[in-house]
């Protein structure tokens, strides 16, 4: 079967603006899934992670030691964007 490059052409843009529609409403909805509790943003193990830049393992530690505190909802761990804060400036040691 052959496909004119015309053609080819045409359906290859049509499909690419599909793509790109559908692009911008996934990451309309990324935007808008962000977990919250009274308006509060709530970070998971990951988010923390990567912000402190420790192990899954160094965040159990701050919580056990009641350093950090959580939320579990559901049998995942978030944390409140405040506590982290708090955690941050008054418990987080400081490089010098």
């Amino acid at each position: 079967m052959y496909i004119d490059q015309k053609y080819f052409d045409s359906w290859m843009n049509r499909l690419t603006s599909q793509l790109e529609k559908i692009g911008r409403k996934i990451d309309r909805q990324d935007n808008s899934i962000t977990p919250k509790i009274d308006d509060e943003v709530l970070l998971d193990n990951q988010d923390l992670c990567l912000l402190l830049k420790v192990s899954q393992r160094t965040l159990q530690r701050f919580r056990t030691s009641g350093k950090l505190p959580y939320r579990l909802i559901g049998r995942k761990v978030y944390y409140l964007e405040s506590d982290v804060t708090h955690f941050i400036h008054d418990g987080f040691p400081k490089k010098l």
